[in-house]
């Protein structure tokens, strides 16, 4: 088993493999079901896990581990796929990886909006995404705070009128200044030259006094200017922005079910460990996407071509993401013995408006606990 692992479990081959479910599933017809207004919407955030034995990244965290250490794991998670996952020190800044994963995602799943809490927010994620195609739209926890430093190309009392005003004019000359450096920066994003995150750790933190920085800075002023007061003037984008993390911890949730040996705590000895258990992880929890997301498609079928609209809509509110009917313990036996899954029996079951009446009846006939 030992020889197995290290022949055939590596970054490369557990990459490829979740690639390959993750395209499989987008190929399904369901899959656009979670499209969210109309678009592919994304999530990134990390989970906290505590390591049974100490590592090089592995750090303090009283909130989550108490006296102990742990890593987090930052997952992108898209119509409930996660499409790119990695580990990362709990004394990182999680905001310094939304590009890495967003850009280093090689699936055929291609975001194009993102969402994070406000632990993904900094000073430059705003303009990078926006550079390469992506939009952000964060949940902030204070958001008043943040309409307090909202920018405009007009003095601000220019505004006074309005129910919202501007902290201050845009530093315009600064960025036309700046713009060939701003250019090199992205094009090292582009190129992977260096590591994404150690670009936007280093753009993030450097001295006030640094011009190009502060270039960067008002360009990303000026993208959270305007999605600031789209975010406030758009219910459903609101409302968006919160569906799509839901999900991202609706995932967390899976995955901490499926990777419960040990108690859910890590006792890899080395970083690459960690990152080879982090893609198991999401290997399995892709499977039973996958196999949820084909049963999902199969009834979706059948409701579309009776023109059933009630039916899919209620699809649409369902979610990939379950396991109460998978058991994830006991013994598993790779070999070609046995009778494949009738996927189409299963799906005619679950499509059969008496299962749901039937099931209904025995939840309600059960004596409460």
């Amino acid at each position: 088993m030992h020889g197995c692992a290290r022949n055939y479990l590596r970054p490369e081959t557990l990459r490829a493999a979740n690639d390959a479910i993750s395209n499989a599933t987008a190929q399904l017809s369901a899959f656009h079901l979670f499209d969210i207004r109309d678009e592919l919407h994304s999530s990134s955030d990390g989970q906290r896990i505590e390591t049974q034995i100490d590592t090089f990244n592995a750090r303090h965290s009283p909130k989550y581990f108490g006296l102990r250490k742990g890593v987090s794991a930052c997952t992108l998670v898209a119509n409930h796929v996660p499409i790119n996952a990695r580990i990362i020190g709990t004394h990182e800044h999680e905001s310094h990886y939304v590009f890495d994963l967003l850009y280093n995602n090689t699936s055929d799943i291609k975001p194009e909006r993102h969402s994070t809490d406000t632990h993904g927010t900094n000073q430059v994620n705003f303009w990078i995404l926006r550079a390469f195609g992506y939009g952000f739209a964060p949940r902030y926890r204070d958001l008043h705070k943040k309409t307090q430093t909202l920018v405009a190309f007009g003095h601000p009392s220019r505004y006074a009128e309005g129910l919202i005003q501007p902290s201050r004019k845009v530093y315009d000359d600064l960025i036309v200044q700046e713009w060939p450096n701003i250019l090199r920066i992205m094009a090292s994003l582009a190129q992977k030259d260096v590591t994404q995150a150690t670009i936007v750790r280093k753009l993030s933190s450097y001295a006030r006094q640094n011009q190009t920085k502060k270039a960067l800075w008002e360009l990303d002023n000026i993208c959270r200017t305007l999605y600031i007061l789209d975010f406030i003037d758009d219910v459903d984008l609101r409302q968006a922005v919160q569906k799509v993390l839901n999900r991202g911890e609706a995932y967390h949730r899976f995955r901490k079910a499926v990777a419960y040996v040990n108690s859910g705590k890590l006792r890899v000895q080395s970083e690459a460990e960690q990152q080879l258990w982090n893609e198991c992880s999401r290997l399995i929890a892709n499977a039973i996407i996958f196999y949820n997301t084909v049963l999902l498609s199969k009834i979706y079928d059948q409701k579309q071509a009776l023109h059933e609209e009630t039916a899919i809509e209620i699809l649409r509110g369902t979610s990939p993401v379950a396991w109460q009917h998978v058991n994830l313990f006991g013994s598993i036996e790779f070999n070609d013995l046995g009778d494949p899954v009738d996927i189409d029996a299963l799906a005619a079951r679950y499509a059969d408006p008496e299962f749901w009446n039937q099931a209904r009846r025995e939840l309600q006939a059960e004596p409460l606990a």
